[in-house]
């Protein structure tokens, strides 16, 4: 261990037997520890915890109890993992081999009780990675290949096919249920127990099952401190997108022609043009029904 970089140390549970590391850290009698894992400052791993041979625990990295890391997975500076979670492991997917893949998880993340969260695959992106300052509530599962950025907010019982990609500020409610390939735009919400089949809009708010848009997720754009005229230029748009009759592509053109100046605006416009393997969740509004004013 003296040749290794002072931030960075390697300790096994056998050789540090309840022991407090000089550093803060501390790895329980009963946990774990591969020869090979790089454990940063302060790290703390708890009873009966499992950390493989290719893992990086970053300074302050916490595992409370019973929670297993393993495969080429990196873990963020303060974060901290709730027992009997599954961070790294194998995916879920009858085509992987073996092959070498990563997982990542960003700063600060929390991650609760239960969670599961599988390394990449060679077919998708080889990583699955989960942003900085996320919070993954109890029984969340992220597949293979997914791509989680900051800020997300994801509550209990969610679970995701391979390949999702959730952007920065979206939240995703309880029970809800995302297909492969599915792309969820920053800010957006999905209602709790919803199954989405499709791409959901930056901003968006989706409900149902089948989810359907419902409009916009006021509330989380002014709590995110956008002022009213950009939500209102948001609300145009969305009814010109959304809430008129005619050919969709033809109202997109409309939109881009009246409000592509508009930064939150082209933001939407930019993410219904990129490809997609989902296509788009629409608006379903019955007749007579008008989207509130913000």
């Amino acid at each position: 261990m003296d040749g290794l970089p002072e931030r960075v140390r390697m300790h096994t549970a056998a050789a540090l037997v309840d022991a407090r590391l000089a550093d803060g850290g501390s790895i329980h009698p009963t946990a774990l520890v591969a020869p090979g894992a790089e454990i940063g400052r302060g790290v703390r791993i708890g009873p009966f915890c499992t950390v493989g041979p290719d893992v990086v625990l970053e300074d302050g990295v916490q595992l409370l109890s019973h929670v297993v890391v393993e495969g080429g997975t990196r873990v963020g500076p303060g974060v901290i993992v709730y027992p009997f979670c599954t961070i790294g492991m194998a995916p879920q997917d009858l085509k992987y081999r073996g092959e070498p893949t990563r997982c990542e998880i960003g700063a600060r993340t929390q991650i609760r009780e239960h969670c599961t969260i599988h390394r990449g695959t060679v077919t998708g992106t080889g990583t699955t990675r989960v942003g900085a300052d996320c919070m993954l509530m109890a029984v969340t599962h992220v597949a293979h290949d997914c791509a989680i950025g900051n800020q997300v907010i994801i509550a209990n019982n969610v679970v995701m096919g391979g390949h999702v990609t959730i952007a920065d500020n979206a939240v995703i409610g309880g029970a809800s249920a995302l297909h492969q390939f599915v792309r969820i735009g920053r800010g957006a919400m999905v209602g709790g127990a919803s199954g989405v089949e499709g791409d959901v809009i930056p901003f968006g708010s989706v409900l149902g099952n089948r989810a359907r848009l419902a409009g916009l997720n006021v509330i989380g754009l002014k709590r995110r401190g956008f002022d009213k005229a950009q939500i209102l230029a948001l609300r145009a748009a969305f009814r010109t997108l959304f809430s008129q009759e005619g050919v969709f592509a033809q109202r997109l053109a409309q939109a881009r022609g009246r409000y592509a100046s508009d930064e939150l605006v082209a933001e939407i416009l930019d993410f219904i043009d990129a490809p997609s393997h989902r296509g788009l969740i629409r608006a379903e509004i019955a007749a007579g029904e008008t989207i509130p004013a913000a």
